[in-house]
């Protein structure tokens, strides 16, 4: 009896085994040793939820910069903190006096949003607007961040009370030109050599310049971060934008009520399928002044380390929401277990829908036949994928691959990664 159940337990062990040889051959022989690869720093780690079982490890506990992949772990604290949509606004109606402080969220007079409860309350009220300061304890950029990517779309500053996404939008239309807020200045010059528009911005001041081609008739825009200022700054664009008086209230008064604005994953999607740092950020900035009265980053990474994330394999070094910041370090382990932990709380209709999948978003070129859902992430030197995969058997695996300091185009290395995962897509 003690060699037969020995036998039955080995025979059970089998198709692991199977998995974890095919896939380090896999592995070994094509993915680390490919040129894209072969001199870079790389770690893998695919994981079964079904079974509880790991089908491949390789320096799955060594710690890498994941760019922004770090907004897996931003997107957990957002779907556990946030609730099914966001804190637009805390306000305090009195008889003479509109009362309003900002709660971070990124969504107030965004494009990409039509509902505006917040600026209906503003537009509509006839008594005084008065803002109530809010607690913040957050620099304008990340810590960490390349302060010269100041006039870059893809680092907007970050406040208490964000407006049109932190960006002025410069825009080029036949004979027009704009920008928005008007309240900038905006100079211009005409190169009709140019095929886009060349915008920039004075390194400490809201003066932008604009060159465009005058031939080109078709709409033209680009986005380009303002310098954010401090709360008489805010009033100066309510008060532009609104077209009446804003005041700053000489003391916060009692009770300030909440309210809700967009739904939670209109901000998410975004956020995960074209990979918005801004909106990564803002995040966690909201979550903290939810939980805490005081938006602070720092102060809300290390409440999710302590209590919902204390049971991380690898403690990381998470500094920011985005991962603009080089000094993220995580594992490839810690996205399998924070990605196995949504996959066992959220339904998959809804979790896979906010990660992108082949052909859209950050994977428009890459698995078309759409069996991952995934985040990527790129810096310099860094290409990630992080996410969900189901084979052609149905299975459903967890999955982190992230590679570091490799010296090939970043397109080269993700169909490498993508030729790995596809194998294992195929197989199985």
């Amino acid at each position: 009896m003690r060699i037969l159940l020995v036998v039955m337990l080995f025979l059970l062990q089998q198709p692991v085994f199977s998995q974890y040889t095919k896939i380090q051959s896999w592995s070994e022989k094509e993915l680390l040793a490919s040129k894209a690869l072969k001199s870079a720093h790389v770690g893998i780690c695919i994981y079964e939820p079904a079974t509880n079982k790991y089908w491949y490890n390789y320096q799955e506990d060594h710690y890498f910069t994941p760019a922004s992949n770090t907004k897996i772990f931003s997107l957990y604290t957002g779907m556990l903190l946030l609730g099914d949509s966001l804190p637009a606004l805390r306000y305090l109606d009195t008889d003479s006096v509109l009362y309003v402080q900002g709660t971070a969220d990124p969504a107030f007079l965004h494009p990409g949003y039509t509902l505006q409860p917040a600026f209906q309350l503003l537009q509509q009220t006839t008594k005084k607007i008065e803002i109530v300061p809010a607690k913040n304890e957050n620099a304008r950029f990340g810590y960490g961040w390349s302060w010269n990517d100041y006039a870059d779309y893809y680092q907007s500053e970050l406040n208490e009370w964000p407006m049109y996404g932190n960006v002025a939008r410069l825009r080029h239309h036949g004979d027009s030109l704009y920008i928005v807020p008007k309240m900038y200045e905006l100079t211009s010059s005409r190169d009709n050599s140019l095929t886009n528009l060349a915008v920039k911005r004075d390194e400490r001041s809201n003066r932008f310049a604009m060159g465009y081609n005058s031939t080109i008739t078709n709409q033209q825009e680009e986005e380009v971060p303002f310098i954010t200022g401090g709360i008489e700054d805010l009033a100066l664009r309510l008060q532009d934008t609104l077209h009446k008086p804003v005041y700053i209230a000489p003391q916060a008064p009692a009770g300030l009520q909440l309210m809700k604005g967009i739904p939670s994953d209109s901000l998410f999607l975004p956020m995960m399928h074209r990979s918005d740092n801004f909106f990564a950020e803002q995040t966690l900035m909201m979550c903290a002044n939810q939980l805490f009265d005081t938006i602070s980053t720092k102060h809300m990474i290390s409440y999710m380390l302590d209590h919902s994330l204390k049971d991380l394999p690898d403690t990381p070094n998470w500094a920011d929401g985005s991962g603009l910041s080089r000094y993220n370090l995580f594992s490839p382990r810690d996205f399998v277990y924070v990605l196995s932990g949504m996959y066992n709380t959220y339904p998959t209709s809804r979790l896979y829908s906010l990660f992108a999948t082949g052909g859209r978003g950050t994977l428009k070129n890459y698995y078309k036949e759409q069996f991952v859902h995934a985040k990527t992430g790129t810096l310099t030197g860094v290409v990630a994928l992080s996410g969900y995969l189901i084979t052609k058997k149905n299975k459903t695996l967890v999955f982190s691959v992230l590679v570091n300091n490799h010296n090939n185009s970043a397109s080269t290395v993700r169909r490498e990664v993508e030729h790995f995962l596809t194998q294992v897509y195929e197989n199985y």
